[in-house]
């Protein structure tokens, strides 16, 4: 089972291409990083007796969904920021 701190590694190895802008949140972007970690280590803690096949389609969904959110709040804020010009 994936450990969160071997998550943390991966998710700052990541960030090296991809950085997330964290400026402006009032929170600490490694609490807010250690967070999301242990909310999908502790997601995939219940997947341990599927079978491998469903195992990746529910991360392919999971992460299928994420980009679609990320999606809809950048547009979301391309539109905020627009109405303020």
């Amino acid at each position: 089972m994936i450990e969160p701190e071997q998550l943390y590694e991966l998710l700052l190895e990541v960030e090296q291409q991809d950085p997330i802008n964290f400026d402006g949140l009032p929170f600490d972007a490694d609490d807010l990083r250690q967070l999301a970690c242990l909310n999908v280590v502790e997601m995939m803690s219940g997947w341990r007796q599927l079978p491998e096949d469903d195992k990746e389609m529910i991360m392919a969904a999971a992460v299928v969904r994420l980009v679609l959110e990320n999606l809809v709040l950048n547009a979301r804020l391309c539109l905020l920021l627009k109405e303020d010009e």
